[in-house]
């Protein structure tokens, strides 16, 4: 291995033979040379060559001498960066070192060699060859001498590390490659370089190695605060917590910006920086807080900071939409888009987090004008893709998705997105491409190999669908894989029926039948409009996780809460809050949920009941009304919620004062409003009534009730939902639908004359097979199988006492 001295004699002889304008630059056209040179064996095309001259131009921005080019510190640089060999390029270009250089650098060795610190007499241009250029910045680099000393010994002690793990691992340190995924769009630093490469480094953190590191680090920490004065100290520790930084030791640099922090408690940079170390170990909320502490600081700090304040901004929505507040990151991306209209990360990320909450239209604007900025940004065109096909615009989508996929061919998000998009349009073996191409980049995707089995079963390649889903079930062992494959079961059954000369029709064979054909058997058999209903709001229930908020905390909230009065446009007071406060208040409701699982949860909520809040687009939510409309749909005894509801809209401003009455068209208003969220194919043209009615005089609880059980025009629907929350687990042994073929769970619909049976979806949208053709179609249904048995000996009983 070459040492530092004949390293750096080596490189310059390969800067000068290939600076063929001698003018101490090396431009485009003489790197290229370069490349292809140090790679005889390599045939690069045009694209390849241009890609990695930007790359190089990009990450050495701050050794390119205007259009000289890559100066000679910034090839020495690449080389100790790891980006080439410099012993291989040296030979490969037949060069060798004169006499006189392999003295000097021999010399170089020694003297290098001699302590674990360099020597102070070490030139300036010499430091830039070997530290960070952040290291030599004017705004946050390295201010004492002393400091340059540690940096130097921290280098070697990491080096060693480094060396040491290696060793361990067959040679490697143990990383992955993240550059397949959408990044988020991290502002890493105070400037515009990014020191987090994309192969991300996993230390080994419980042997003797790393322990004997911390040990040494420990040293050089004492040294910083033995500085001459605080300002050093405080120099030293920042220097020490972007070193360890750049190598990706973040618990360990975290420690350094923490001590620095102490030693300068309003310096942004710190605050700064110890939230990036947070939010890398995925400590989203104490990264929050070190991002506000940032903020107040530059805030406070006048045009000192005033440059830093857009990275704050978007680092701090990232954090808490680590957190899976989206809402309040969508504040913080906006804030940092009018303070820096150029920063197209932050318009991507705004556009991303709108689309994160339902907001498509804001969201392809946004995206839009971050493509603009930056025409090869593949996340952008990839989120842009998804929110131009979420509003519809399915052709435009493909050629973004494909646009995405163009500027990083291995993109898996783009790549699982557009074979959502093929699935969605019925373009199967297209859709199986795209999961097969995901599969590539990330064998282990159980979601994609899922969902290339059911594009294959489209496709009707039932074999390898098979095999597929085989291959799934080694990778996850959910419940959805099982059923899965006992419908894919189901299908093969009915296929070998056909083939023997059967009546059957393989999938997806039914027939619609209209509403008024279909009757209820008995009392207890519920209607096909009202499951239909009723199933949309399980479904509501389900995404948002409502169903296991206990109503008692919505009262909880209206104690506990502090909301002023305020008064709207019309003049009538209401406790109103905009939409990320109103975010703090459900993730305390739903604080049982991963930050994932919440973000799925605020988009339903706001696609669902904000978007008819707030049509005016004020961002601003009427809170009791809110809490009211939530209460029906919360985990607890159906009388408990429609009593919670009630305590709601007396807690509206417009009712106090009325004792335990509420005013009869707010009660009229809230029952409108509920019917327009959860029955919206009535309740929209209902809300149109609303306007305008004023009616002052009051009601009861006990009237409310009447109001709210009401089938017709208030909430009665409550009681079919009620029994699919208690039953919609069931399963029903071997019985499978007779439409869609999948084990019925939940009711089971019986046919009373033909005998087959449909589960709830199926009954629901009026499907029935088409060997069935009947006038009118008579169903029974059935909760669980031990009320079918009960139903069954009831017919032997009278059957029994019929006979003669």
């Amino acid at each position: 291995m070459a040492t530092r001295g004949s390293r750096s004699e080596k490189v310059k002889r390969i800067f000068y033979q290939f600076d063929a304008n001698h003018d101490g630059g090396l431009n485009r056209e003489e790197m290229a040379a370069l490349v292809v040179a140090v790679n005889p064996r390599v045939k690069f095309s045009d694209e390849q060559i241009n890609a990695i001259l930007d790359e190089v131009f990009r990450t050495y921005g701050d050794f390119i001498d205007g259009d000289k080019g890559l100066t000679y510190e910034g090839l020495l640089r690449t080389y100790d960066d790891g980006a080439g060999d410099v012993d291989r390029d040296f030979d490969a270009l037949g060069l060798e070192l004169s006499l006189d250089e392999a003295k000097g650098a021999s010399m170089a060795a020694e003297a290098s060699s001699s302590s674990s610190i360099v020597d102070e007499r070490i030139a300036e241009s010499q430091k830039k060859q070997r530290t960070a250029a952040w290291a030599v910045s004017p705004n946050h680099g390295i201010v004492f001498d002393d400091t340059w000393k540690i940096v130097d010994d921290l280098e070697i002690l990491v080096k060693r590390l480094k060396v040491k793990q290696a060793g361990n691992n067959n040679g490697k340190v143990k990383g992955e490659n993240l550059d397949s995924y959408s990044e988020a769009g991290w502002s890493r630093e105070l400037g515009p370089s990014s020191e987090i490469s994309d192969k991300r480094v996993f230390w080994e953190e419980s042997g003797h190695d790393y322990a004997l590191f911390v040990k040494d680090l420990g040293v050089l920490r004492s040294r910083a605060d033995g500085a001459r004065s605080r300002e050093q100290a405080f120099d030293g520790h920042m220097a020490i917590g972007r070193v360890l930084y750049e190598h990706q030791l973040f618990k360990e640099a975290l420690v350094s910006f923490k001590r620095a922090c102490e030693l300068q408690p309003v310096d942004v940079r710190p605050h700064f920086r110890a939230g990036n170390c947070l939010y890398v170990l995925g400590r989203y909320k104490e990264s929050k807080e070190e991002f506000l502490l940032a903020l107040e600081a530059a805030e406070a700090g006048g045009n000192q900071w005033a440059y830093l304040l857009p990275q704050i901004y978007v680092n701090l929505g990232i954090a808490v939409e680590g957190e899976g507040m989206v809402l309040s990151a969508c504040e913080y991306y906006r804030e940092a888009a009018i303070l820096c209209p150029t920063h197209f990360r932050a318009l991507k990320l705004l556009g991303s987090a709108l689309f994160g909450v339902g907001e498509y239209r804001a969201a392809v604007k946004a995206l839009e004008e971050s493509i603009f900025m930056k025409p090869d940004y593949a996340d952008a065109h990839c989120d842009l893709a998804s929110a131009l096909h979420a509003l519809g615009e399915d052709e435009r989508a493909i050629e973004v998705f494909q646009k995405a996929i163009d500027l990083k061919p291995g993109h898996v998000d783009a790549l699982y997105n557009l074979g959502g998009l093929y699935m969605d349009l019925g373009r199967f073996q297209r859709a199986s491409e795209m999961y097969t191409r995901v599969l590539a980049v990330w064998p282990n995707h159980w979601r994609a190999q899922l969902n290339r089995a059911v594009s294959l079963l489209g496709a009707r390649e039932t074999e390898d669908a098979k095999k597929a889903l085989k291959e799934a079930l080694k990778m996850t062992n959910r419940v959805e894989l099982h059923d899965a494959i006992a419908h894919l079961k189901q299908l093969q059954k009915k296929k070998k029926v056909k083939a023997n000369g059967g009546g059957a029709n393989g999938e997806g064979s039914f027939v619609t039948v209209d509403a008024t054909k279909f009757k209820a058997v008995g009392e207890k058999t519920t209607l096909r409009q009202d499951l239909a209903t009723a199933l949309e709001i399980r479904a509501f229930q389900r995404i948002t996780r409502l169903s296991r908020c206990d109503v008692d905390l919505l009262k909880r909230e209206m104690s506990d809460g502090d909301v002023p009065v305020s008064y709207s446009g019309t003049g009538v007071p209401q406790r109103s809050i905009r939409k990320p406060n109103l975010e703090e208040i459900l993730r305390r409701l739903l604080n049982f949920l991963k930050p994932e699982t919440f973000q799925g949860a605020v988009k339903a909520i706001n696609e669902r009941i904000l978007s008819v809040f707030d049509d005016t687009g004020a961002g601003r939510v009427d809170l009791g009304m809110f809490l009211a409309v939530l209460a029906p749909i919360c985990s607890g005894p159906p009388e408990k919620r429609k009593r919670i509801a009630f305590d709601a809209l007396l807690w509206r401003p417009l009712n106090e004062g009325g004792g335990s009455q509420i005013r009869k068209d707010d009660a009229t208003k809230y029952i409108k409003l509920l019917r327009a969220i959860y029955v919206p194919s009535h309740g929209i043209s209902e809300m149109l009534e609303v306007h305008g009615e004023t009616d002052p005089s009051t009601m009861s609880y006990t009237e409310f009730l009447v109001m709210f059980n009401d089938p017709d025009w208030g909430f009665g629907i409550m009681s079919t939902l009620l029994k699919l929350e208690t039953g919609d687990r069931n399963r029903h042994g071997n019985h499978v639908c007779s439409v869609c073929r999948y084990p019925i769970i939940g009711s089971r619909f019986k046919e009373i004359k033909s005998h087959f049976s449909l589960c709830n979806q199926c009954y629901s949208e009026g499907k029935v097979p088409p060997a069935y053709k009947q006038e009118e179609y008579k169903f029974r249904e059935y909760g669980t199988e031990g009320e079918a048995m009960k139903d069954k000996c009831k017919c032997f009983t009278l059957q029994a006492h019929n006979d003669p």
